[in-house]
C-alpha cells in the first residue's frame, strides 16, 4: 500500500503569531486555538494543515532541535491571478511579514512570490500567468 498524504504539520515557536500569519493568509482558524497544545484545519483538498508549539513537540521528543538555516519545504499556495499573488505578498509584508522572494513573472508561467512565516518557514504564492514566459 503506497501511503497518502493526509496531514502537513507547522512546529510553531510562537503559535498565536503562526495562526495569526495564516488567517492574514485567508484560513479560518479558531480564536481559541491560540492556546491549544495542537491545532489542525481541513484544506479544500481534503488535506489536514496542523500547527503544534515546540513544547507540545518536546513533551514527547525530548531530542528535538529546531532547524537552522534556510527551510526545505516550502508551503505553495494557488492565487486566483497573478494579481492576487502580488495583492496576497503585499497584504503580509505590510503586516509586518518578511518577503523573502518579491512578486516576479517566473520563466515557468507562474506569476510567484514567497513570505516567511513567522519561524521562517517558505509561504510562496504563485498563479498561472496565461502564456508561458521565454
Amino acid at each position: 500500500m503506497t501511503p497518502k498524504l493526509d496531514m502537513i504539520g507547522i512546529v510553531a515557536q510562537d503559535l498565536p503569531a503562526s495562526l495569526a500569519f495564516y488567517r492574514l493568509l485567508g484560513f479560518e482558524i479558531p480564536e481559541d486555538a491560540d492556546e491549544q497544545p495542537h491545532v489542525e484545519i481541513t484544506l479544500s483538498g481534503g488535506i489536514r494543515l496542523a500547527w503544534d508549539p515546540v513544547s507540545t513537540i518536546t513533551s514527547f521528543d525530548d531530542s528535538y532541535v529546531a532547524p537552522t538555516g534556510s527551510p526545505r519545504v516550502a508551503l505553495a499556495f494557488l492565487c486566483d491571478s497573478p494579481a492576487d499573488v502580488d495583492a496576497t505578498h503585499d497584504r503580509l509584508v505590510e503586516a509586518g511579514y518578511h518577503s523573502h522572494l518579491e512578486p516576479w513573472d517566473a520563466f515557468w508561467g507562474q506569476r510567484y512570490a514567497t513570505v516567511h512565516d513567522p519561524d521562517g518557514n517558505g509561504v510562496d504564492l504563485f498563479a498561472e500567468l496565461g502564456e508561458p514566459q521565454s
